[in-house]
């Protein structure tokens, strides 16, 4: 017997751990031939810590379970039974291409890695040529899962015809925005598609080197990924790349839990070891990097959906989505949300299917009022917009961004003048002080919107004249974005942005 209990971050905080230790003892007092699998996280949260035991129908599921839980569990009449994990609606109605593995296998295990298709990517992409591998890429329409979306092809092509002694693949995990979790689901529920997305971007750019640069506010993830890399390197995957004589190594480094830090360059600062502030452009990072070498710069999921592209084909992974943007999204719901998870689907899915649909609504039962929609410089998109598919072009058409495609649900008693008010001091507070309009803009706004909730209505059009300064004159994301939270509240709730000291008296 196989009993699947995940080793994911966000079912140890759920009790996993006291779970798996009630488990051990139940099978010792019956004297069963069982063994316990750490998995990942199946990505519905809700139902974490989520018990799956093998059987030849299928993965049956219990859930959330809790160490009083478990002697019905065996004894078969748990009132916390599932049926086939696989068929519940949530995960029934997802395109799993990225995350097709995670919660099936054991994270650190290469032989059930290859059981489920692992290395059949990197195999393929080890007979193609280096024209052959960019022309896949640009086949499939991968763009930056990070919160660009720039297209992965073009940036590889930039590296690849860069001229050089060493390139590098850089790989951004530093996953800072509220609400998102994709990047550590994929590194602590199967690490190895990461990796061996990162030796495909290495031959297929000739660079000989990777870093994971991961936040320290993830220790499972550094854990995993960590130990991860020393089996790659002993089955081969890294160091003489599977025999074929082309060379890749990849080290783990940890950030010291700077925002910023997320945008590219600043990481690459602070890989370089400096203080972790973002450089003026150009040079671009494909051209002068890391060490002021030819860089290629991505985020987990783009390097991590690398595997499944080579794997199945280009066209393939082109064949989901919606217009411009190309294949599937991890999409992660949550905040005050029923059913908050990581759902994979391809482009195309109104907003409201999302959080209405899918999601189940408001956790309080009470109307969902607004939804945030990539982190906490994300716009705030309200119910009358929720007809919007999710998409690049069509998010920006409607004043918003996908960014790393985290979901947070507010319901109707959000105060949405002090959440704009939060996003300038988050601003504030996370700025690298390398330009004045993040620097200065961001203080000049809490400021700003005090004086609004004051009752200063002048002070509106003062504020919206920051926004567009912010938006237009920072050097990076971080000031350049701040302005959309704050901007899509006040023009979506202009209602609490007046006479809030009148209302209050």
């Amino acid at each position: 017997m196989k009993i699947y209990v995940p080793r994911d971050a966000a079912a140890k905080a759920l009790g996993a751990e006291r779970v798996v230790k009630a488990i051990e003892a139940e099978i010792a007092e019956r004297g069963i031939d069982a063994t316990i699998v750490r998995n990942g996280t199946r990505g519905m949260i809700w139902l974490e810590p989520l018990v799956e035991i093998e059987t030849s129908e299928g993965r049956v599921g219990y859930g959330p379970v809790t160490p009083a839980d478990v002697k019905a569990i065996f004894e078969g009449d748990s009132d916390k039974a599932l049926g086939n994990v696989e068929e519940i609606p949530f995960f029934a109605q997802q395109n799993r291409l990225t995350f097709a593995r995670v919660g099936k296998t054991d994270p650190l295990s290469m032989a059930d890695y290859e059981a489920h298709g692992g290395l059949s990517g990197l195999r393929r992409a080890l007979t193609l040529t280096g024209d052959q591998l960019i022309d896949e890429m640009k086949t499939s329409g991968l763009r930056g899962r990070g919160g660009a979306g720039f297209p992965t092809g073009i940036k590889w092509d930039t590296v690849r015809r860069a001229q050089a002694e060493q390139k590098y693949i850089v790989c951004n995990a530093d996953e800072g925005d509220s609400g998102t979790f994709a990047d550590r689901m994929i590194m602590e529920g199967d690490p190895f598609t990461l990796i061996e997305g990162m030796v495909i971007a290495g031959l297929t750019v000739g660079a000989t080197k990777g870093y994971v640069y991961i936040r320290s506010e993830y220790p499972d993830a550094i854990e995993v990924m960590s130990a991860a890399c020393a089996i790659a390197r002993d089955h081969g995957l890294l160091g003489n790349v599977m025999g074929s004589g082309n060379s890749f190594d990849i080290e783990v480094r940890v950030g010291a839990g700077a925002y910023v830090c997320g945008e590219e360059t600043s990481l690459l600062n602070s890989l370089e070891g400096k203080r972790g502030t973002v450089r003026a452009k150009p040079p671009l990072p494909a051209l002068q990097g890391f060490m002021g070498r030819p860089t290629v710069v991505n985020n987990v999921i783009s390097l991590a959906t690398v595997p499944v592209i080579f794997e199945k084909g280009g066209q393939h992974y082109a064949d989901f989505g919606l217009g411009r943007s190309k294949g599937t999204m991890p999409i992660q719901i949550a905040g005050n949300v029923k059913f908050g998870g990581l759902f994979e689907t391809a482009f195309g899915m109104p907003l409201g299917d999302l959080v209405n649909k899918i999601g189940g609504g408001t956790a309080s039962g009470r109307p969902v009022k607004a939804v945030q929609v990539g982190g906490p410089l994300g716009a705030y998109m309200p119910v009358s917009k929720f007809d919007t598919p999710f998409g690049y072009e069509e998010f920006d058409g409607q004043g918003g961004l996908i960014g790393h495609a985290g979901i947070v649900v507010f319901d109707d008693t959000a105060d949405m003048l002090g959440m704009a008010r939060f996003a300038m001091e988050f601003c504030a507070v996370e700025s690298c002080g390398k330009c004045t309009p993040c620097r200065i803009g961001a203080v000049r706004g809490v400021e700003t919107i005090d004086r609004i909730a004051q009752g200063d209505g002048e002070a509106v059009e003062l504020l919206t004249d920051l926004c567009e300064t912010m938006k237009d004159g920072s050097l990076c994301a971080l000031g350049g974005f701040t302005p959309y939270p704050v901007m899509s509240a006040l023009q979506n709730f202009p209602e609490e942005f007046a006479g809030v000291k009148e209302a209050a008296e």
